[in-house]
């Protein structure tokens, strides 16, 4: 194919403030790869870089970290790989040299960058990669290619909390790493998995691609019963609980889900500045694990492996597709929140 000097791309200059702009085609080295995108997922992350939300961003920047595409060029160094693969790309670069890189904890790295947020991602008609970084896809679609990354988080997710056999878990929130999640729950140890989320699109997405083994439909205007009815099914609780809403006030109640001597983990992307308040006796008392799964520690391997093979279903996940230019009608429609994937073409 014949690469242009110049392409489309969403510019960030500042939070809230960006624009499509024609930028030049990036550079490659020869460790690199340029991908020409086909695809490429907004989700939460997004949102927050939009608003400014996050320490993490470097402005100005091109966001977008879920990154579906084919091959455009291949540096002079890399093997493995030739023009017109279909790959996905893992956007974390981890810098490997300080005090938790040396611990081989990846995620924890104190000098973490990432494609779409402190380094040129997605949203744009080209991107750079070191092939190290660069993974094949072969029987799924473009849009279904864009759940590989939030997969991968849903990996760690279940490597942190390190499932049991004969667990009964339940996730709260049905987006669409949640359901993921979900689904690796039951693959992965579980015998019984209740997600609970508000009724609307998600759940109906939750039923059709059987995440779980029972749903509890919450009703928005007064989900007070819903939750009653639940304590009344569960008793005992459930070994694992999975906070997936980003909601501080439902992370604050999902504790009283946990089975004495279960875990919950937090697992969405959540204002820096709300709080909890848990029971410090209580966990004390009912010795509950609270666990943290922030990004993912080179798990795309397997995520690529899961849905290539058809074992994590994601067929309708994504819902909304949109063009560079409708940028700010995805973000609109990400707001919502009753919505499945959304997904951008460049």
């Amino acid at each position: 194919m014949t690469i242009p000097k110049t392409m489309e791309a969403i510019y960030y200059e500042k939070a809230t403030s960006f624009k499509l702009a024609t930028v030049p085609v990036p550079q490659f080295q020869p460790h690199e790869v340029l991908i020409k995108v086909s695809c490429c997922g907004l989700c939460g992350t997004d949102q927050h870089l939009h608003s400014g939300e996050t320490s993490m961003a470097s402005y100005p920047f091109i966001p977008g970290h879920e990154v579906v595409g084919v091959i455009a060029e291949v540096g002079s160094a890399v093997t493995g790989f030739s023009k017109g693969d279909r790959v996905v790309a893992d956007p974390l670069v981890e810098c490997g040299h300080c005090f938790f890189c040396l611990r081989a904890e990846f995620v924890l790295c104190e000098n973490l960058g990432a494609h779409g947020v402190s380094i040129t991602g997605g949203f744009s008609q080209y991107v750079v990669f070191e092939a190290r970084k660069v993974f094949k896809i072969h029987n799924i679609s473009d849009e279904e290619a864009t759940l590989i990354e939030p997969t991968a988080c849903a990996i760690h997710g279940v490597d942190r909390l390190e499932v049991k056999v004969g667990v009964e878990a339940l996730v709260i929130g049905a987006g669409p790493t949640g359901l993921v999640l979900a689904q690796l729950l039951k693959l992965n140890g579980a015998t019984k998995v209740v997600v609970a989320a508000n009724k609307g699109v998600k759940t109906e997405i939750a039923r059709k691609l059987g995440a779980a083994d029972e749903y509890v439909e919450l009703d928005r205007a007064d989900p007070k019963p819903q939750w009653e009815k639940l304590k009344k099914d569960y008793p005992y609780g459930f070994d694992v609980v999975v906070e997936a809403t980003g909601s501080a006030a439902v992370a604050n109640d999902a504790i009283n889900y946990v089975r004495r001597g279960g875990k919950l983990l937090v697992y969405s992307v959540y204002d820096p500045s709300a709080l909890v308040q848990w029971s410090p006796a209580k966990i004390f008392i009912d010795e509950i694990k609270i666990i943290g799964s922030f990004a993912q520690p080179n798990c795309f391997p397997r995520a690529v492996a899961y849905l290539d093979s058809g074992k994590v279903n994601v067929k309708g996940l994504v819902t909304d597709v949109y063009k560079l230019s409708e940028y700010q009608q995805a973000l609109d429609k990400y707001k919502n929140r009753d919505v499945g994937k959304i997904a951008v073409r460049p």
